[in-house]
């Protein structure tokens, strides 16, 4: 049986997070918000999850979630602050905070699939960003966060997860339109009673 994989999940807060949504400052940080608590509580139900670590702050304390501050820098530095606190003797991984249709069991197969290979990745739905790395026990993380950041992930021996294009954790959230997109799905309860009020 695999062992247990350490997870990493940077949140950006605040009034400049998802800048690229319609609405107001405080609206988009109601909503970053909650695509971040729906991220992280289905990390959490993931079976396949051990230690859970967030960088950055939360608006609401999780049991069983591990906050450590974010060091500033972007996200290349809070996804190396994450990593600095794991046990380096289990598989980690990293997973981006704005996956709100993400289902733990879909995130339990791919950490399982990534158990076969030395370092693997998960595209977003477009084919370009990356949502979720991850590396087995002792291989040192390369990650390139950013832009064009699959191929730039290929390039450092990160093997692509098969997923279906349609999957949550593959649904990142930057625009309108990947929100809209992701509206198909089954979307974490936060994010779904927040839309309902703002439609």
């Amino acid at each position: 049986m695999p062992a247990l994989v350490s997870l990493v999940i940077p949140v950006k807060g605040g009034p400049g997070a998802k800048s690229r949504l319609v609405g107001d400052a405080a609206e988009r940080a109601a909503l970053a918000s909650a695509i971040a608590l729906d991220t992280v509580e289905a990390a959490r139900a993931a079976s396949a999850v051990g230690e859970l670590v967030v960088v950055g702050g939360l608006p609401e304390r999780l049991q069983g979630v591990r906050v450590v501050d974010d060091p500033g820098g972007g996200l290349l530095a809070a996804v190396d602050a994450g990593l600095a606190v794991l046990d380096p003797d289990l598989p980690a991984a990293v997973l981006l905070g704005d996956l709100p249709a993400l289902q733990p069991d879909e995130l339990s197969r791919a950490l399982a699939a990534a158990d076969g290979h030395d370092r693997a990745f998960v595209p977003d739905a477009e084919g370009t960003g990356t949502t979720l790395i991850v590396a087995r026990a002792g291989v040192p993380h390369v990650a390139r966060f950013g832009a064009a950041s699959a191929a730039r992930h290929r390039g450092e021996g990160y093997v692509e997860l098969e997923l279906p294009p349609l999957s949550g954790l593959r649904r990142d959230i930057d625009t309108r339109e990947q929100l809209e997109a992701a509206a198909s799905l089954v979307l974490g309860a936060r994010t779904r009673a927040l839309l309902s009020r703002t439609a």
